[in-house]
């Protein structure tokens, strides 16, 4: 009987999720082949159990290839032979030659080896090449995303600051060839060939290259090597003239906020990412052996419903849901997996029922592409005329200080999540002796600047001065190639992408936002500091402006700026504005006035920036937050000043104290109720960039201390309904039941199973209890009381089913 009810719930999960797969197989007009590297680790056995789950319910065309990196040793041991389509490929992780420990090598040494001994590399046109950690969620086919022979089709890797530098002269004849990609790969076979020789030899030797491993010369932000196989590709394609058509749309990194009309057909979750108070890094599961642990799946993400309360934004819930989709998926994976390994049938959960349920297969249906996604740009063609949008470039300046670290990581996470295109660079003004001291090179791609906090000249102590003074010597310093330089300030968070072209930037007409305190612009302080002030606009804070324009006004803005500072006379409340009547804003006026001096208007706009606390206008959906001000919502306040001197960057799980729950806000009066949602929002971002920074730092598990059964259980029960999980909710729902399509083809069929499974115990039953002696009134009897049983029981196990699938 066991054999049969193990057949059963083969037969139905494989009829509940195999029909999303078969009706989207798409024919082929050319061979494609897929491929990704692995080694012989747990870690990355989970990871090919999600990527070939989500191969087949995408309808990806073609095979699919598994290129195993095992040492002799670890083959002895490994479990998963069977889990893909395999080769087999000798480790290099511990390199034959300098016995460098570098496994990332095996993907470039596994694929030369698959073109050497593998038949299905003489029956191939076009090769995709993805990463292990990745779900697919839409087919994936070279020639409909624009690849072409010579011509490979790729994602973007902008933090590949190499290919702009030094390292890209040293390790490529043609650095001018050199692309920022990665990730996804779709190319010719032939181009494969030619360039996976030199992959293999160019990460040799960027790995061997130790003296440029610096994060201002790589982007590495561990400065140690460690995307040396990045560069390998990069300049291998360089040296055989590859030039790629490089698309941003088709991969995204779960957390992140697509743009708005594309629907990304791969998922990397190779940072990371959030939901509500949930979380998940893969890196929390570097030896998890969750293939191998029968009904154990990875904690489940709020459902849909969930996400729908908590975000009103279309676009950032989408993003939600790109989340939800990626660990979903890979937990259904799972879960077929274990069903084939013939593992016992898992105990009914409402989140089981969920990924058996009409709502996920609608979720997960394979997405098509779209006109915008497959919207390519090559990377020597970015001032050709015809192209969507300009480059742009993000910068912010802070100091060596533990008060701008926690910004930094605050505004960096945001930026990742915002949409926002192009890169970001922090401008770090440092002394040289605290720069020997500082910690957090690693916190963002980083140009250091000296600090002129001090002033060479007249001993000013004034840091707010180093804003100008780093954006002159980025441009004088940086390969800048971007059209618009978006600068923000550090104590900012972004909720959105700032462009030029939806705020209408130009040559000449910069775009900012409202500092209406600025009242020197109307009184004698602009007369004295311009020749023209009644070009004199009090803006401030973000800032949008074209290249040309940012080289010609830097130096004025430097210079503007150490003028008002100087001029203490000047320095009183009423002409000035300021209410400590110290010249702090003397940078502000230092910017207007050198705007000014150059008659550049700017388009004004009040609907970029908020300063939490502040009442938003209806409808207008604010792209930054500024908590440069003291904000508080019922008892609980933030003030940026009180955490100046607190390191809670370096401290493990530091962070700032909670807001209250959205929930036990006051509804009655919708202008507050918007203002104190946007409060919490903002400080729930800083929170929650902290928290996935310490997950980078590797800190160790606060809840590594074993807990009672009781307060864990009321955890559960709590954090279930904020959206924080630490394992499968296996309890019962408590919902009412809803009728919603009792006898749809996939259920009624699931019922027919079950009713089956039933009836044959029954007989099983009948026969055996009709063989043994007494069976008088009291054996019918009996049987009659345990027919009654099992039929209660089958009616109850069908109840919770429906509960918990329909009332998602």
């Amino acid at each position: 009987m066991a054999t049969i009810l193990a057949f059963a719930l083969t037969l139905w999960m494989s009829l509940g999720f195999g029909f999303v797969i078969g009706s989207h197989k798409q024919e082929a007009p050319y061979r494609i082949h897929t491929l990704f590297s692995v080694e012989c680790q747990n870690y990355f056995d989970w990871q090919t159990v999600g990527l070939m789950h989500s191969f087949k319910k995408s309808g990806q065309p073609g095979p699919i290839t598994r290129l195993l990196s095992c040492t002799d040793k670890e083959k002895k041991k490994y479990r998963g032979m069977h889990l893909a389509p395999t080769l087999e490929v000798p480790s290099m992780s511990r390199h034959p030659k300098t016995g460098d420990w570098y496994p990332a090598i095996n993907k470039p040494a596994g694929l030369v080896h698959w073109l050497k001994y593998s038949k299905d590399a003489e029956n191939v046109d076009w090769v995709v090449i993805l990463d292990a950690d990745m779900v697919i969620t839409g087919p994936i086919i070279p020639w409909e995303v624009g690849a072409e022979k010579g011509r490979p089709v790729a994602a973007y890797y902008g933090y590949l600051i190499g290919c702009d530098n030094i390292l890209a002269k040293l390790h490529t004849t043609h650095p001018e060839f050199c692309d920022k990609v990665g990730g996804l790969l779709a190319m010719h076979i032939d181009d494969l060939r030619a360039l996976a020789p030199l992959w293999l030899s160019k990460t040799e030797e960027v790995r061997d290259d130790r003296a440029h491993w610096a994060t201002n010369i790589t982007g590495d932000v561990y400065g140690q090597g460690w995307i040396s196989e990045m560069y390998g590709y990069s300049f291998g394609a360089a040296e055989v003239g590859l030039r790629h058509k490089i698309n941003d749309n088709l991969m995204i990194y779960p957390g992140y906020t697509p743009r708005e009309g594309i629907a990304p057909i791969l998922l990397h979750y190779g940072l990371p990412f959030t939901v509500g108070n949930w979380s998940f890094s893969k890196y929390d599961h570097h030896d998890d052996d969750i293939v191998y642990d029968c009904a154990r799946l990875f904690p489940e993400p709020p459902y849909p419903r969930e996400v729908r309360a908590m975000e009103s934004n279309p676009n950032k819930r989408r993003a939600m849901f790109l989340s939800l989709e990626c660990v979903n998926t890979i937990n259904e994976g799972l879960l077929l997996q274990h069903a084939a390994d013939g593992c016992y049938k898992p105990k009914w959960s409402k989140y089981l029922s969920f990924l058996k349920s009409r709502t996920f297969a609608e979720l997960t249906r394979p997405k098509l592409l779209t006109p915008d996604s497959i919207k390519t740009r090559a990377a020597e063609q970015l001032d050709e005329p015809g192209r969507l949008h300009p480059k742009i470039h993000t910068i912010f300046s802070t100091e060596c200080t533990p008060y701008f670290d926690w910004q930094t990581v605050g505004l960096v996470h945001s930026f990742h999540q915002s949409g926002q295109p192009g890169n970001i660079t922090r401008l770090l003004s440092c002394t040289d002796e605290n720069l020997k001291e500082y910690k957090g090179h690693d916190l963002a791609p980083t140009h250091y600047v000296p600090s002129m906090s001090r002033h060479l000249l007249t001993g000013d102590w004034y840091p707010a001065i180093n804003k100008p003074a780093a954006v002159l010597h980025w441009l004088n310093h940086a390969n800048v190639d971007a059209e618009f330089i978006v600068i923000l300030d550090a104590d900012m968070i972004m909720r959105g992408p700032i462009t030029p072209w939806e705020f209408k930037a130009a040559r000449g007409r910069p775009v900012s936002t409202p500092y209406d305190y600025l009242i020197g612009c109307d009184n004698e302080l602009a007369k004295l500091h311009t020749r023209h002030p009644d070009a004199c606009e009090k803006v401030g804070g973000v800032i949008i402006m074209h290249i040309d324009d940012l080289r010609k006004f830097a130096m004025l803005w430097l210079h503007k700026t150490e003028e008002v500072r100087a001029d203490k006379d000047h320095y009183a409340r009423n002409i000035t504005g300021d209410i400590y009547e110290s010249g702090w804003i003397s940078e502000m006026y230092g910017y207007s006035f050198g705007a000014a001096e150059l008659q550049l208007r700017h388009v004004i706009s009040r609907e970029i920036l908020i300063y939490p606390g502040y009442i938003p206008e209806p409808g207008v959906n604010y792209r930054v937050f500024h908590y440069g001000l003291e904000f508080g919502v019922g008892n609980w306040s933030f003030d940026k000043f009180n955490w100046r001197s607190v390191d809670v960057v370096n401290n493990c799980w530091a962070q700032f104290p909670e807001p209250p729950e959205p929930s036990t806000l006051n509804q009655t009066d919708e202008n507050l109720l918007q203002r104190d949602l946007l409060s919490i929002e903002c400080l729930n971002k800083l929170n929650e960039a902290l928290h996935l920074h310490h997950i980078r730092r590797n800190c160790p598990d606060p809840n590594s201390l074993s807990k009672s059964n009781s307060t864990t259980t009321k955890e559960t029960v709590s954090n279930r309904k904020l959206g924080r999980v630490s394992g499968i909710d296996t309890r019962e729902s408590v919902l009412p039941a809803v009728k919603d399509g009792l006898f749809s083809s996939l259920r009624f069929w699931a019922i027919v199973l079950w009713a089956f499974c039933g009836v044959g115990f029954l007989v099983v039953m009948f026969v055996v209890f009709s063989g043994r002696k007494g069976k008088g009134t009291r054996g019918k009897s009996y049987r009659n009381k345990r027919r009654t049983y099992l039929g209660m029981s089958d009616m109850s196990g069908r109840d919770r089913l429906l509960r918990g699938d329909l009332a998602l």
